[in-house]
């Protein structure tokens, strides 16, 4: 902690010290660098203050900074020359030097740069797209920016660019001779003239001019970014160099989040985040547009949007206000968004913006029949671990705590054998409720261990001996079952009273995060004028397992592993830059469901079933083919090429009779007349409706076949005692 009057003196420095000129920088007569040191001051000391790792500020962190900043500023490699980068990586280990000192360069360089070159090819692009292009010539583009490097000089650039906006008309022009022959075909069903037909020399011209338009709102809207956009960039980067999830949010971004965290529903209903100058989807939000509308999907980078039928605007590099600011809309109203898969797959999928229907956020539960033994079985899904804080206290709030141990009752009472509990994309909520939930499965014990950047540990114990269900048990997980939910699957696979069965491994966010708001932490009265500076997201604990395990990095890895078509997907926070490391504490206290273990024999049996069972062996197949979709990232630019690899993948989808999962960087668009008119679906009828899904789900079904094989196994043993642990423990009750 710096005493007063070494806050007083470095207050000083950073206020009056000189720097790289801001007059130099294109849009800078607005931006106040006093203001940005300001930021970094109080930046850098609630990083020191409160951040797990504590981390030293130096080199190594400069680095990690650099890394993300580059990926920031340019992420696609299509505006820097390879002279601009090194000119940069100067600045690659001096960071931790710029924060400490208030001496901030880097960002105002980078603008500096930026704003020339996007001039530079706003030029080039225009010039480009006068000439026109050959669509038969055997060529292709890289679609994956890793297997990139910058260009070494304008004539590369120039090329790259070439190539972009090629692809770019090819697809555009594809999409509306599409949409003619379709409008051709309806017309003739109904025994009308088709109206407004074009020749494919019109169309290619349209084409040629709708790419023109929408490159020209692109590169406009990358010249208004201001030297306050990149300092806030920069600003992030440094954060985010510490862990994925310590984030800098400038005051529109906290604005944005506040309304989010409010229970504005209103939209599409996704998280998203910006992400190496993509915007991916972090979370659909259940019971959301983009939940019911099934094609959107965590991992999901948006590339384009568009408002109904206008022209899409390309949102690639841009700010995440600016993408957020697109999407967002009015009930009622359509929303395009041109997807790239994970597998490559470019998709349009079209969104009715609608509020969240609040029923399907909570806990949900049915009795599933057996066929082969015509036993009865629970199933409860969680979408996430809701709790409204502000009426918890007066009785009124609704939490999933409750909601879980009412569905509890009603199954037991319905006499059921075993029960699945599905955690499948359940990101997390309240840890309150992950512990009180545990609690409803066992007799009372610790359930998640919580340490502090000082190394204190508290633990999170069910005090309550009550419990609402002991018989047989299975919990679903997935790559994106996160957080508290990873908290609840791994306490109940301790406790030996569940089997965990899904993917490999779960998300693996293990960490706990605070909200500081920056205004607070002005150190003197008389800097008021720098208000808002915005908030602060930093990470200040990490979950430990009752076991001393953590949650962080490797997830829970289920007993029984199941064929996945997420396989392939890199999500998780093994693959994301500078995530936290697994590591281990001491076992805490707790006592076994059983000590018999009768696992072997349970995959053994799954195992059987699987490899027998068209169902998942059609998922391996898809699986497989992701990959070598993922791999193959060179796309033709040949349109008879492309033309094929789009009716293949029409052919797929309808074979598959689900989302497609494309080759390459194609673009499809899926036929929404229908789905606009679609009459919203009555609660029985969506009870109906989501009954069919789970008795379609093979996961569901192999849930099933293993709690069978549960229930003809020996009853549960007595609890056994595991393990000594002095650490010290929270006492804690169910709600």
């Amino acid at each position: 902690m710096f005493s007063p009057i070494k806050k007083l003196l470095l207050i000083g420095l950073l206020l009056f010290s000189t720097a790289f000129p801001a007059s130099a920088i294109p849009g800078s007569e607005d931006f106040d660098l006093n203001r940005a040191r300001l930021l970094s001051f109080i930046l850098r000391g609630q990083i020191n203050q409160n951040h797990y790792s504590q981390k030293p500020i130096d080199d190594e962190l400069s680095k990690a900074a650099f890394d993300l900043y580059i990926k920031q500023l340019d992420g696609q490699k299509r505006f820097l020359l390879k002279e601009d980068a090194e000119k940069l990586q100067a600045f690659s280990s001096g960071i931790d030097d710029e924060i400490n000192r208030g001496r901030l360069e880097l960002a105002a360089v980078g603008a500096r740069i930026m704003a020339l070159r996007v001039a530079e090819v706003k030029k080039i692009a225009n010039e480009l797209i006068d000439k026109g292009f050959d669509l038969t010539v055997d060529e292709t583009i890289e679609t994956d920016p890793e297997k990139l490097d910058f260009c070494k000089d304008e004539q590369e650039l120039r090329e790259r660019w070439r190539k972009t906006i090629k692809f770019q008309v090819l697809v555009r022009y594809l999409n509306m001779l599409e949409d003619q022959e379709s409008a051709q075909k309806a017309a003739a069903e109904k025994q009308e003239k088709p109206k407004d037909l074009k020749t494919p020399e019109q169309l290619r011209e349209a084409a040629r001019e709708k790419v023109r338009g929408s490159n020209i709102d692109f590169f406009d809207r990358m010249l208004k970014e201001t030297e306050q956009d990149h300092y806030d960039r920069y600003f992030n980067a440094v954060t985010r160099a510490f862990d994925p999830h310590t984030n800098y949010l400038p005051p529109q971004s906290k604005e944005d989040f506040d309304i989010s965290m409010s229970g504005s529903l209103e939209g599409i209903g996704a998280t998203l985040q910006e992400e190496d100058g993509y915007i991916k989807v972090v979370r659909v939000i259940p019971g959301s547009a983009s939940s019911r509308q099934g094609q959107l999907q965590a991992e999901d980078i948006i590339l384009e949007v568009a408002q109904g039928a206008d022209e899409p605007v390309d949102i690639t590099d841009s700010r995440l206000r600016d993408a957020v600011s697109l999407i967002r809309g009015k009930k009622g109203t359509e929303v395009r968004l041109t997807v790239k898969k994970p597998d490559g797959t470019r998709l349009i999928i079209p969104i009715i913006r609608d509020v969240v229907q609040i029923e399907e956020t909570f806990v949900k539960g049915t009795i599933l029949n057996e066929p082969e033994s015509g036993k009865k079985f629970g199933y409860i899904r969680i979408p996430s671990f809701y709790r409204d804080f502000k009426h918890n206290y007066d009785g009124e709030g609704r939490n999933s705590t409750d909601d879980m141990r009412q569905e509890l009752e009603t199954l037991n009472k319905a006499g059921i054998s075993g029960l699945v509990l599905d955690l499948r994309n359940n990101g997390g909520g309240a840890l309150t409720d992950a512990v009180s939930i545990t609690g409803l499965f066992i007799e009372k014990g610790p359930v998640v261990q919580v340490k502090n950047r000082n190394g204190r540990i508290n633990i999170l114990s069910d005090l309550d001996p009550q419990v609402d269900y002991r018989g047989p048990m299975v919990v679903l997980i997935n790559k994106f079952s996160a957080s508290a939910s990873e908290i609840l699957a791994g306490a109940l696979q301790d406790y030996k009273r569940a089997v965990v069965i899904g993917s490999e491994h779960s998300y693996g966010k293990g960490t706990v995060q605070t909200m500081a708001d920056l205004d607070t932490n002005l150190p003197f009265i008389n800097l008021d004028k720098y208000r808002p500076l915005g908030a602060m997201k930093v990470t200040t604990q990490k979950f430990y397992r009752v076991s001393g395990e953590s949650t962080q990095y490797r997830g829970v890895v289920p007993d029984i592993i199941l064929p996945d078509p997420l396989r392939y997907i890199e999500a998780g926070e093994r693959y994301v830059d500078n995530s936290l490391p697994w590591d281990t504490v001491d076992r805490t206290n707790y006592s076994r469901w059983t000590q018999s273990d009768h696992l072997a024999k349970l995959v053994g049996q799954s195992l059987a079933r699987v490899e027998n069972n068209q169902e998942f062996k059609d998922i391996l197949a898809e699986t497989e083919r992701a990959k070598i979709r993922r791999d193959q990232t060179l796309q033709s630019l040949n349109i008879e090429v492309v033309r094929k690899e789009r009716e293949d993948e029409k052919k797929l989808m309808s074979k598959k009779g689900n989302s497609p999962q494309g080759h390459g960087a194609m673009t499809l668009a899926m036929d929404t007349e229908d789905l606009e008119n679609k009459p919203e679906l009555t609660e029985k009828e969506r009870q109906e409706q989501w009954l069919e899904e789970l008795a379609e789900d093979p996961y569901v079904g192999e849930s099933l076949h293993v709690l069978q094989d549960l229930t003809e196994q020996a009853k549960p043993d007595a609890p056994v005692l595991v393990n000594q642990n002095p650490a010290t423990t929270s006492t804690y009750s169910r709600p």
